[in-house]
């Protein structure tokens, strides 16, 4: 019975260099000259320590292009509020989005429960498996799933025949 897997998942090699990356352009920007601008990543989220708000837009910026440059889907990064930061410097962030929530698995669930065709989901901790007898079935699934803009990035794994 053909099936495949719905994730999540992050590469966070890639990450990685995207921050090095932004990391380099901040040192060689004019406007960047002078200020004490820093970006590093921990666990799952990524913070920006910086002069002012305009700054933080701009690393915002760098960071969405690198980020896309390096084939990372940008929805992965979840902005989190401005907060002060010790000597008149603004903190901002980012949390990396991994997995799939229990309430979107069952949004994604029932959207597909809806769609009457004729395909099963099981929902796997943060991934979802779907079975089907029909190939194009599964592939209108991955389309149907696609178009839902459910606001994080989705991979389609092990598509078995």
């Amino acid at each position: 019975m053909p099936s495949f897997d719905v994730v999540s998942r992050l590469d966070h090699q890639e990450i990685e260099n995207a921050i090095g990356n932004a990391t380099r352009e901040i040192t060689t920007r004019y406007d960047f000259k002078g200020s004490d601008t820093s970006i590093e990543k921990k666990e799952n989220s990524i913070i920006v320590t910086t002069d002012d708000e305009m700054k933080a837009g701009q690393v915002n910026d760098m960071l969405i292009t690198h980020f896309v440059r390096r084939k990372v889907d940008p929805l992965c990064l979840k902005k989190k509020e401005l907060e002060k930061a010790g000597g008149n410097k603004i903190r901002q962030t980012y949390d990396l989005i991994e997995g799939i929530e229990q309430t979107l698995c069952k949004k994604i669930t029932a959207d597909v429960k809806s769609s009457k065709l004729k395909v099963q989901v099981k929902i796997n901790g943060n991934e979802l498996r779907i079975d089907g007898k029909k190939k194009d079935d599964l592939q209108s699934v991955m389309k149907l799933i696609e178009d839902s803009n459910i606001g994080i990035p989705v991979q389609f794994i092990n598509f078995r025949d």
